[in-house]
């Protein structure tokens, strides 16, 4: 039941940042070129499992994504919001796929599963 509510969270999230990314009619292009950036946190992998794990979570929790968002609507940037949008569709994806947050013991151990 907990696994099928994780997934349901990120097919929401996803679809509200998809409506309001579309709303404010951002590029979808751009939408594309940058959905994958956030994984480039997985290069601390090639240091160790500790660092990995610690840069791959920072930049796959909700706290900076939704910040970026919440500094876009403040300041009436558009980059801000967009990058933001961007950035917590990718988190949302990758919960309705089930990656989760990685454990420091393997890149595979996550919150949510073993890969």
């Amino acid at each position: 039941m907990q696994r099928i509510l994780l997934h349901g969270e990120g097919l929401f999230v996803l679809l509200t940042t998809v409506y309001i990314y579309s709303i404010n009619e951002f590029s979808w292009v751009l939408f594309l070129l940058f959905l994958l950036v956030p994984d480039v946190s997985m290069v601390g992998f090639l240091i160790n499992n500790r660092v990995g794990a610690r840069i791959y979570n920072l930049f796959h929790t909700y706290i900076l994504s939704l910040s970026a968002i919440l500094i876009g609507f403040y300041f009436l940037s558009d980059i801000f919001l967009m990058m933001g949008l961007v950035w917590t569709a990718h988190i949302s994806i990758d919960r309705l796929l089930g990656l989760g947050l990685k454990y420091q013991s393997s890149f595979q151990d996550t919150h949510l599963q073993r890969l």
